[in-house]
């Protein structure tokens, strides 16, 4: 029988078809092996060449800065240290000082801590009168004052001398007071500033420090040792007058007694919250009242020396030894190193205690980085804390690469004016962020 020839051409597609599908099975693992092996080398020469143009820029850009400039940065995906100049050179950390300062609050008392101020009494209650005095206890914390006040510089965080007024008058059911109101600082020293300016009052500070500040410290026409107390009392006096509450006596400062008993308690935000609200704008009256705060909690005294001592022992034991003074950086004899800087940031990095700490540092468009970066690979990608005195420039944080590798920083200047400073930086910045 003759064959059909559409049938012999369709037979001997079919074969032809089956010898190529076979060809090409065999031979996709030589192919796949090949591509493998090749993207394999473009990987490392990639990865080769990447740290070596990124070192370039960073390079070129501390040659702008001068002698004065140094840095470290660290490649906590790889493991390695990308660029390192001058690193271990101490310089004034300026502002960079309160990384210091927040992360040893963060290890010492928890991102769920808070500050309390609180009334007591000595005396009782009968009837609604209390027989007897009471007293504004103050415990350090840097946002107590009129809720107006919260609203405006605190964007309604903080805790407020009214709230207070409301659990005496409508929890504690007090009409009328016989005794006097008394403000108390004692949880402090009573001393308005800080080692820059030989501990008295420094407007650079942006209040005046103490364990009982209404409204940073504000004291209206008052003085005298314990003004800040005295006005906080005086505040207090008049906010239950408002209230509807009789006072018969005065306000003043004085020291609460060992009997006295807790009558009502406002608590500041957390201090994870409270970082949120320092080191964005680098509120040095914020780090100010903390460093007190962890010197009266773990150091013995409400002093700036004694909380410089706990920061630096806390530090210490993360390998880190930095000359301490204070909490700000406003002072010229904080020394630290780009490399103790960025060890603080890989020590903490992936613990709670660092998230805490890193969410809470500037970005570009906001707080001292606000007119910075905008706009560039940076924003979204790089979280840091600038410090700035006359003379001195400073950078430090995290960058989260393009490649997804995790970087550490730490950029320093001296010596050079301020806004050619920033273009340094901000140049070196984006360069990691781009890497």
């Amino acid at each position: 029988m003759q064959s059909d020839p559409k049938h012999a051409r369709g037979s001997a597609c079919a074969h032809a078809l089956t010898a190529v599908i076979v060809s090409l099975v065999v031979s996709l693992p030589v192919a796949a092996t090949a591509a493998a092996a090749a993207a394999r080398q473009y990987r490392a020469r990639a990865s080769a060449t990447a740290p070596a143009a990124l070192r370039g820029e960073l390079n070129r850009q501390l040659g702008r800065g001068g002698p004065g400039a140094s840095a470290f940065v660290y490649d906590a995906t790889a493991h390695r240290i990308l660029i390192s100049r001058h690193a271990n050179e101490m310089h004034p950390p300026a502002s960079v000082e309160k990384l210091y300062t927040s992360t040893t609050a963060l290890l010492r008392m928890g991102p769920e801590a808070r500050l309390a101020t609180q009334v007591l009494g000595t005396g009782e209650l009968s009837e609604g009168v209390w027989h007897g005095n009471l007293y504004l206890k103050g415990g350090g914390d840097p946002t107590f004052g009129s809720r107006g006040f919260i609203v405006r510089w605190y964007g309604g965080r903080g805790a407020s001398i009214s709230t207070l007024v409301h659990k005496l008058v409508k929890v504690d059911g007090i009409r009328r007071l016989t005794g006097d109101i008394e403000g108390d600082e004692s949880y402090f020293d009573s001393l308005r500033g800080e080692p820059s300016s030989g501990y008295a009052f420094d407007p650079w500070l942006g209040g005046r420090l103490s364990a009982l500040a209404f409204n940073r410290g504000y004291v209206g026409s008052l003085s005298g040792e314990h003004a800040p107390a005295a006005y906080s009392a005086l505040r207090l006096l008049d906010g239950l007058r408002r209230a509807g509450v009789r006072v018969e006596g005065e306000s003043g400062a004085a020291t609460t007694p060992p009997r006295a008993k807790t009558l009502a308690v406002v608590r500041s935000p957390r201090l994870s919250e409270l970082l949120h609200l320092m080191l964005p704008p680098s509120d040095n009256y914020f780090a100010e009242t903390l460093i007190k705060d962890l010197g009266a909690r773990f150091g013995g005294a409400g002093t700036t020396s004694a909380g410089a001592a706990v920061v630096k022992a806390t530090l210490a034991k993360l390998h880190i030894r930095p000359q301490v003074v204070d909490g700000s950086g406003l002072s010229r004899s904080d020394l630290t190193s780009p490399v103790q800087v960025v060890r603080l940031l890989r020590e903490t990095a992936g613990s709670r205690d660092g998230q805490a700490l890193r969410s809470a540092l500037a970005i570009p468009g906001l707080g001292t980085l606000e007119e910075r970066m905008r706009g560039t690979a940076a924003e979204g990608r790089c979280q840091a804390k600038t410090g700035t005195l006359e003379g001195v420039s400073n950078i430090a944080g995290y960058c989260n690469a393009i490649d997804g590798h995790l970087l550490e920083f730490a950029f320093f200047d001296d010596g050079i004016e301020l806004d050619k400073a920033h273009a340094i930086q901000d140049a070196m910045t984006i360069a990691l962020a781009s890497y």
